[in-house]
């Protein structure tokens, strides 16, 4: 489903290099872990798979269905079924969480060539998926994000992800801030979205989340590469025995 190859990127501002020759492969109906120390590329690897303007792209490609990704502007890559957790979600002041939610929606299914969701076939939708996340139907009715708390957050961003039902769903440190309970509801919801037709990468530092949704295969990024893969064992190594032998094996 994802191919990266020989991705190198860099801060467009101020030309630091950021990805060095980053190759990672993800198939459809798997959950890759990417794990790394700090300043390593891992969020910026996000934010260059949605598609954002403050990363440039200077060597390699990255193919969706083996089709490049790199001229698409966000949106279209939206579209396309790919989806961006945030690890710190914005507060939009005036954009009311239920309208944000409708439009995104209907904005997919257009694309898609389908009809409008009608209200109350979109509301029961919601107060479903609500309902499996332990999200409070009130907290629905305020700006987006605006007073959330972070867990309120995350689960806010993993109701968008359900109903939107991404085929690539990429989680940047969505463990940070969470407390237990709603680590467990976040994972909850992202479990119930894994099949074999979808993919997910969830970038994190911690194995907490992975005793939580239990990854396909581990990676390791590092300076911005791959630096080693593996199966879920490796994330235990790495929780138990931290980088530097993993590192120092690499230079």
């Amino acid at each position: 489903m994802l191919e990266i190859k020989n991705l190198h990127a860099r801060i467009a501002a101020d030309g630091t290099e950021i990805i060095r020759g980053l190759n990672l492969t993800v198939k459809a109906g798997e959950v890759a872990a990417v794990m790394g120390p700090n300043g390593s590329g891992k969020s910026t690897l996000s934010y260059i798979l949605s598609g954002r303007e403050d990363y440039e792209v200077t060597e390699g490609d990255i193919l969706y269905n083996g089709e490049s990704i790199l001229e698409l502007d966000p949106s279209e890559r939206a579209a396309k079924g790919i989806f961006l957790a945030f690890q710190y979600p914005v507060e939009i002041p005036g954009v009311a969480t239920m309208q944000f939610l409708k439009v995104a929606l209907n904005e997919q299914r257009k694309y898609r060539g389908e009809d409008e969701l009608t209200t109350p076939d979109f509301i029961r939708r919601v107060k479903e998926a609500a309902a499996r996340l332990q999200i409070d139907p009130d907290m629905l009715k305020r700006p987006l994000n605006v007073g959330f708390s972070g867990g309120e957050k995350k689960r806010a961003e993993i109701l968008q992800m359900a109903l939107l039902e991404p085929k690539l769903c990429v989680l940047d440190e969505t463990d940070s801030g969470l407390d237990i309970d709603a680590l467990r509801i976040v994972a909850d919801g992202v479990n119930a979205l894994r099949s074999p037709d979808r993919a997910v990468i969830v970038i994190t530092h911690y194995q907490r989340l992975l005793e939580y949704i239990v990854p396909d295969s581990v990676h390791v990024l590092y300076r911005g590469q791959i630096i080693k893969s593996g199966d879920k064992s490796l994330a235990l190594d790495l929780e138990a025995n931290g980088y530097a032998d993993i590192i120092d094996a690499a230079a």
